[in-house]
């Protein structure tokens, strides 16, 4: 009988073990996860508030016109604490349109300056907002001394049409990318089995500084010549473009598309002014493009 009860007290021991090692498991284990789930969190990029922190405002003056409404375009103002701001101009714009003024338009996409959409003009330059800071850096990352002051004024893209606030008309910019077809053409298309078409290592290397192009319109936009005939020159962005597959080891029909840059508006409008070099956003140079594709129709 003795036997009995000191068996039914051991497994009452184990069993109370048993299920506090469970529920140390179960505790270690939701820790775990929940450290996980925070590790996995998205990081807000702005700044936390700090305490008795004073205020650092700027002052953005953007360009606004509804078509809806019978009135001229104006300006409007809008100040911003950048101690609760993101760096950059586009951080300051959502800001605005969050906690502001919904009605204010603009394009905006990738935040990575891929996709081209938040191009504008910036303090007088044409530029991404997502790349451009409200405060800009030196070499060494630290802020420039009196950068702009307390007021910075954002216009759309210059001499295009304006569908509303700071959204451009692009509807010119792409007919003319679409007319140079840029699209690799071959004479016989692909053999059966065929994969790819490839090409050397030193033909790829000479498409560097071309492929790179995100079809912004910040180059063509602060071309002077492209702004007096925008309806027949093709601009910057386009024509290197353009070279970029006449210079393609792939392509079998430089010839043709030679021929067809050969005019006096669609190529030589070019004045080599080279704004466009200056105030591209991914650092291209497309006035170097259109010298090469003048030289090689002098070479012809």
């Amino acid at each position: 009988m003795l036997g009995m009860k000191s068996v039914t007290a051991a497994v009452a021991r184990s069993t109370i073990s048993l299920s506090a090692s469970s529920a140390s498991i179960s505790s270690n284990l939701f820790r775990a996860l929940s450290t996980t789930t925070e590790s996995l969190k998205v990081k807000s990029t702005t700044p936390p508030p700090v305490a008795n922190q004073a205020e650092r405002i700027k002052y953005f003056k953007i360009y606004r016109w509804d078509p809806d409404h019978r009135q001229k375009p104006y300006l409007s103002t809008y100040p911003v604490d950048l101690n609760d701001c993101g760096p950059m101009v586009l951080d300051a714009l959502i800001k605005i349109k969050s906690e502001q003024d919904p009605t204010l338009t603009f394009r905006r996409s990738c935040r990575e300056g891929i996709c081209g959409s938040c191009a504008m003009n910036i303090n007088g330059r044409n530029t991404l907002a997502c790349l451009c800071y409200i405060d800009p850096k030196d070499e060494d990352g630290n802020t420039k001394s009196n950068s702009g002051g307390d007021v910075m004024k954002i216009y759309p893209l210059p001499h295009m049409y304006v569908i509303k606030d700071l959204v451009p008309d692009m509807g010119n910019f792409y007919e003319q990318y679409r007319s140079i077809e840029p699209w690799l053409q071959t004479k016989e298309g692909k053999m059966e089995g065929q994969a790819e078409f490839l090409q050397t290592r030193e033909d790829r290397a000479k498409l560097d500084g071309m492929y790179e192009c995100i079809l912004c319109a910040c180059c063509s936009t602060a071309c002077p010549s492209y702004w007096w005939n925008a309806d027949k020159y093709l601009g910057p962005a386009v024509l290197m473009q353009a070279y970029r597959w006449i210079e393609d080891s792939r392509d079998e029909f430089q010839d043709k598309r030679l021929a067809e840059l050969d005019d006096a508006f669609k190529l030589y409008r070019c004045h080599t002014i080279m704004n466009c070099t200056k105030v591209c956003p991914k650092h291209l140079n497309p006035g170097k493009a259109i010298a090469h594709i003048k030289k090689k129709l002098a070479e012809k």
